[in-house]
This record gives C-alpha cells, structure tokens and sequence, in this order.
C-alpha cells in the first residue's frame, strides 16, 4: 500500500525532486545567503541527473568573467549516451539574475566568503541548484555546532519521558 506524501513544490506550484544534497557543507560553512539558480546542462547530462546520478562533494562556483560557473560537480556519464556524453566534471555555467549575480559578486570579493552548490534538483521540466554564499568554519565553531546539536537532542530525549509520565 502507498504512503500518501505531501509534495514538495515550487511557488509556481511544480513538484521539485531532489537529486543531490551536500549535507556536509552545513557542517564546514556558515551560510549567509541562499539563492536558486538554473543549470546550464549539455546533451545527456540531463538524462544522467534525472536517474539521481550527481556528486556535488568538493564542488563550489566562481566568477568567470561577468558568469558565475560551477565547478568540481561530478555528473557521471549516461549510460546509453555514447558518444553524446560529456566529461563527468566539467564546469558548468548557473543561470542568475543580473541583480543576483551583482550582489553575489560584490560579497565573495569580500575576504572570506565563497559560494557553494547545497541541492540540485528538478523543479517541473529544470534542472535547479541551491546555491548559498558561505563562510567558511573554524575548528572551535564546528565544535560548538556539535556541542548545541547534541544539547538540543538530549533535551527533546528529557521532554519525551517527562510526556510519557
């Protein structure tokens, strides 16, 4: 029998279909900023994403000139693709605002701050990345992140016997 789901969606009410996650950069950055960004994809690359095939591990974006491009993503070759296929860890162009990319700009110019993929995923027929502009963490702010984390946790383990009294 299903499990009846509630679907994530976009605001233009499309279902969005996470492919990757980079769950470790929460842990090295503190993010400052989010943004959605489009994928600038080529030939198969999309086919290869769509049966959940993407690493984003060590992957972050630059300015290159005036276009903001990602780098270090690994999308793995399709299968059926042959000679379509493209290398697996090219650099790939986000597709942004002018808005945004002034202001994204301007920021990682500043010491300190760079910008690092967190998801990608599809939202309707597009391939999207949630991007964030991140500082990066020391030691002692990890350890602390972990020390509020596991205080918090021991806290919901008190509350839920104090209910069940």
């Amino acid at each position: 029998m299903a499990e009846n789901r509630k679907q994530i969606k976009d605001s233009r009410g499309r279902p969005i279909r996470s492919v990757a996650t980079n769950r470790r950069a929460y842990h090295d950055y503190q993010i400052l900023d989010e943004y959605e960004a489009g994928l600038a994809l080529r030939g198969t690359e999309v086919k290869s994403l769509r049966l959940g095939r993407c690493t984003l591990t060590d992957s972050y974006a630059s300015f290159q000139g005036s276009e903001l491009v990602l780098h270090n993503m690994q999308i793995p070759p399709y299968a059926q693709g042959n000679r379509w296929n493209v290398e697996p860890k090219r650099s790939r162009k986000l597709l942004l605002h002018e808005s945004e990319l002034r202001r994204l700009y301007g920021a990682v110019t500043q010491k300190g701050l760079t910008i690092i993929p967190l998801r990608v995923y599809f939202s309707g027929q597009y391939a999207k990345v949630h991007i964030a502009l991140c500082r990066g963490k020391r030691a002692y702010d990890k350890r602390e992140t972990i020390r509020r984390r596991d205080e918090e946790r021991e806290l919901d383990r008190l509350r839920k016997s104090w209910r069940g009294r």
